[in-house]
């Protein structure tokens, strides 16, 4: 408001927000807080699109969720969410219950009762890339109704490959996946997604006023803001009720005018997979496995230069840190919603809202930042990270990535993994993983037979026993190093596709 403007006011009628603003009754016709959570969830409806916040069981809103799974005759809900809790926990409580028809969602990960559900035919999933399942709802809370995107391009996304739901049983398509139009800009192609806007969002904070401003705590952030954007009602779990002026108004994460109910937690909050720092870091190899494991990654940590911004995949990508240089400042980004992040904590500093993309408990570093999935993902499609680190079940020589399905058996999800490689032109890709797979079965081909989760995106292969550099433009491997002990004959038996040698060829240092 300019000076002129405000003249027209008097300064009785505008209550200023501050933190120094003393404490007052709120109208009870005003307040968003419920007596209950049972009494907040009353009123949903079956057939519903129920948007829930949450990153594994980080952020995850329990008590709403336990709440709505008392009410077994609201069924059909279509759950959107990065994924579906564990065991009975999270969404699971609602797939264990029966209530839920479909999932949207990225990652199935560990969770084999939703993987068997879904490829026994008894629940629908719309497998979608985690940053386009961000932005989705971001997009509807915005009123955008699509955009354009190059996560899943090139890939079963885009083609509508991927089954939303076996007929039962699991051997026959009843209802086949959605193709995407797509449409090229500046010479790149994408892909279009429409925005997803929710019945209801059920949705965990860390504080809430009485006017349903929030604040979320580090990295349980995640998609509750977006999701809460973008649902018709809604419904908030605080873990600590404020009165209205406790909060400075610049660090307000999610206003009031996107909340609808406030109701306190009463559930605990869970750590998923708890690493400690004795456990998560030794270089002793307990196993041959795991000296492998340790060498592939003593070498990945090479690719990691003072002052990068980097993203580790899940797994053996998380061992380069390990090896890197004491003193080298690199700033991990993980796409939960950190950038700084550090080591795995001692048992003292275990904090069940600090985790990885893993969900596995990790600690900030000084100057690190959290924030939500959808700036996440637009640091990472965006190429404002250096480096990509991930593992994988297959590369091709054209540099095609395959790392989330085998279709009919298996079904983890792309998580973020096909956002993490959309633009190889300004993040470097490199591939970590074993040569071959069990049974000697080959993981480098001329072309993958597995779903791709990125096309032409792979500049670098790191195995036990070589390295690749992918040529990207010529579509060709080029070996570079091998691995001491390793001979060039082995390296061609343990590999399923065509390769030039460099007449520079070193040793895996």
């Amino acid at each position: 408001m300019c000076y002129r403007h405000a003249q027209q006011f008097p300064l009785h009628r505008i209550r200023l927000l501050s933190t120094t603003v003393p404490r007052y009754e709120v109208k009870k016709s005003v307040s968003k807080i419920w007596s209950s959570p049972e009494e907040a969830v009353k009123d949903i409806k079956g057939d519903s699109i129920v948007l829930s916040g949450g990153f594994g069981l980080c952020g995850t809103a329990d008590t709403l969720i336990g709440a709505l799974a008392k009410r077994p005759e609201v069924k059909n809900l279509t759950c959107v969410s990065n994924n579906a809790g564990v065991g009975k926990f999270g969404l699971g409580a609602l797939l264990h219950s029966g209530q839920v028809s479909k999932m949207i969602s990225s990652y199935l990960g560990a969770n084999k009762f939703f993987e068997s559900l879904y490829l026994n035919g008894k629940i629908s999933l719309e497998l979608t890339p985690q940053g386009s399942l961000a932005e989705r709802c971001r997009a509807g809370g915005a009123g955008i109704p699509a955009f354009y995107t190059p996560s899943g391009y090139g890939t079963a996304v885009q083609t509508g490959e991927i089954p939303i739901r076996y007929k039962e049983g699991g051997k026959e398509v009843e209802i086949p996946g959605k193709s995407r139009e797509v449409r090229e800009f500046n010479g790149k192609g994408y892909l279009m997604e429409e925005a997803i806007k929710g019945d209801y969002a059920l949705i965990k904070v860390w504080k809430a006023d009485e006017y349903g401003n929030c604040i979320f705590r580090y990295a349980n952030q995640n998609f509750s803001g977006a999701m809460a954007r973008s649902a018709k009602m809604t419904i908030v779990e605080a873990e600590e009720i404020v009165p209205v002026g406790t909060f400075d108004p610049n660090f307000v994460h999610l206003p009031g005018v996107f909340v609808n109910r406030v109701v306190q937690s009463q559930t605990p909050k869970r750590v998923e997979i708890e690493v400690l720092r004795d456990d998560g870091t030794s270089t002793e190899p307990k196993d041959e496995a795991a000296e492998r494991r340790l060498r592939i990654a003593k070498r990945a940590a090479k690719e990691l230069k003072e002052g990068m911004y980097v993203n580790l995949g899940i797994g053996m990508p998380t061992l380069a840190t390990t090896f890197m240089e004491p003193g080298t400042v690199i700033h991990m980004q993980s796409e939960n919603g950190i950038l700084g992040m550090g080591p795995y904590p001692t048992k003292e500093q275990v904090d069940p809202d600090i985790i990885n993309a893993g969900k596995e408990t990790v600690t900030l570093l000084p100057g690190a930042s959290t924030f939500d999935s959808c700036e996440s993902f637009g640091m990472i499609r965006g190429g404002h990270v250096d480096v990509s680190m991930l593992g994988a079940m297959q590369v091709g020589a054209n540099g095609d990535l395959a790392n989330y399905m085998i279709p009919g058996k298996m079904v983890k999800g792309m998580g973020g993994a096909m956002d993490l490689v959309s633009n190889p032109d300004q993040t470097k890709i490199v591939v970590v993983m074993d040569h071959v797979a069990k049974g000697g079965k080959h993981k480098i081909l001329d072309e993958c037979t597995l779903p791709v989760t990125g096309v032409n995106c792979v500049s670098t292969i790191i195995t036990d026993l070589c390295i690749f550099q992918v040529d990207r433009q010529a579509k060709k491997l080029i070996l570079t190093e091998l691995a001491a002990g390793v001979t060039e004959e082995d390296v061609r038996k343990a590999t399923g596709a065509k390769y030039e040698t460099s007449p520079d060829l070193k040793q895996m240092l």
